[in-house]
């Protein structure tokens, strides 16, 4: 139940008019786009204050804006990398969408947010596994998803289709063993999508 007739939208607007937040609503839900400067204190407060309650993370993800195009034929001039973060409060019945861009793109770096939501451990380490972005404080930051000798970072939208190595077990040497890849990149083949009866279920 909520304690205000307030919108969520309107609550952030006046809890945070010193930040500069950049608030959208798509599909019935509230996304708050904040400066990595102010995310570590923006998120503390929608945890702590009474009007926001924002209790649980439900997810955390890395996005990579490299191949993004805004509209037809227009691409994407923003900062390449961003940690997107869906919070949601049981006790007022709200969701949130947090967006906060990194600012470095070689080595992007964040504040961690697991002192905050302990959900988020296992959420950073998966986008650190699979975008390169460090969650400075995070304790215990490694790879989650791909094995302990993997090089590169698999969801950046420059990682080769077929990866830098490929892994083999080697029964002269009785282990795992890795080698460049042997496979040729192709083109990957657009799916066809037929206007046809036969097709239609």
């Amino acid at each position: 139940m909520a304690l205000t007739d307030d919108t969520l939208q309107e609550r952030l607007e006046e809890q945070f008019e010193e930040l500069d937040l950049k608030i959208s609503e798509e599909l019935n839900e509230l996304t708050v786009e904040v400066e990595a400067s102010d995310y570590l204190e923006f998120c503390l407060a929608l945890r702590e204050k009474p009007q926001f309650q924002m209790e649980q993370l439900i997810d955390l993800c890395g996005v990579d804006y490299s191949a993004y195009e805004q509209a037809a034929g227009k691409h994407w001039t923003g900062k390449r990398y961003a940690v997107v973060l869906h919070l949601i409060s049981y006790r007022l019945n709200e969701r949130l969408r947090i967006r906060v861009f990194v600012e470095e793109d070689s080595f992007p770096v964040i504040p961690t947010v697991v002192d905050i939501w302990k959900s988020a451990n296992w959420y950073e380490r998966e986008a650190f596994d699979l975008y390169g972005i460090a969650f400075d404080g995070h304790p215990d930051l490694r790879r989650i998803l791909t094995d302990y000798g993997f090089i590169g970072h698999p969801l950046r939208k420059d990682f080769p289709m077929t990866g830098h190595v490929e892994m083999r077990y080697d029964e002269m040497k009785g282990r795992v063993v890795y080698e460049p890849v042997t496979i040729d990149e192709r083109v990957n083949t657009e799916r066809v999508i037929r206007k046809d009866n036969r097709y239609v279920h």
